[in-house]
Order: structure tokens, then C-alpha cells, then sequence
């Protein structure tokens, strides 16, 4: 497995890993309610290090475009918030998903 720093000195390679961490968060969170610790615990998992101040602006981020729908939390700030996808974020990650698959053809296969 590769490991990929979160800071990686380029601004530009991290805008990059920026798309390929909500896609991943996506794709968890249309299967299951995914919360911060643990999607933190699954990127890592893959060699991405990120810290909970880049994560949960992501998740906001992401609530805030529709993608995601978070519950609970109420009461504390530091309380967990679940996070599902919503239709939106469904239909935006099966989009991907196609992008995602001829991009894999012509990058990795070169097809």
C-alpha cells in the first residue's frame, strides 16, 4: 500500500487528494451512516493521513452542497454526528462512479 501524507508540500496534489477523499467518503456513507473517527480510521486505512481539522470541514462541506445528511451531534459540539448520503449525493457519486471507471480505462489501461 502506498502511504500518501495529508500536507504534501503541493497545493496542487493536495486539491487533487481533496476530490479522492469525498469521493471515498461517498461511497461509505451511500452503503452505511459513516461518523468523523471512523472515516478518519478508513482513510488512513488506505494510507491517507488526514487530521479531524481537514476532515470535518470536508463532511460540512459536504453537507452544505447536499451530499450528505448528518444526525445527531445536538447538545455538544464535540457530540458524534452520523452522516448518510442523501439522493443528491447518490446521484452525484453514481456520476462519478462512471467518470471514475473511464478514467481507470484510459489512466490504468491505457485504453
Amino acid at each position: 500500500m502506498v502511504r500518501y501524507p495529508e500536507a504534501m508540500g503541493d497545493p496542487l496534489d493536495r486539491e487533487i487528494r481533496l476530490s479522492l477523499w469525498k469521493i471515498h467518503i461517498l461511497h461509505h456513507a451511500a452503503h452505511r451512516p459513516v461518523y468523523g473517527l471512523w472515516m478518519l480510521e478508513e482513510l488512513a486505512e488506505h494510507g491517507h493521513r488526514l487530521s479531524p481539522g481537514t476532515l470535518y470541514p470536508i463532511l460540512a462541506r459536504m453537507e452544505a452542497n447536499g451530499w450528505l445528511r448528518a444526525t445527531g451531534g445536538t447538545g455538544s459540539s464535540k457530540a458524534r454526528k452520523d452522516y448518510r448520503a442523501t439522493a443528491l449525493g447518490r446521484r452525484v457519486l453514481a456520476q462519478l462512479r462512471n467518470e471514475i471507471a473511464e478514467l481507470h480505462c484510459e489512466v490504468v489501461l491505457g485504453r
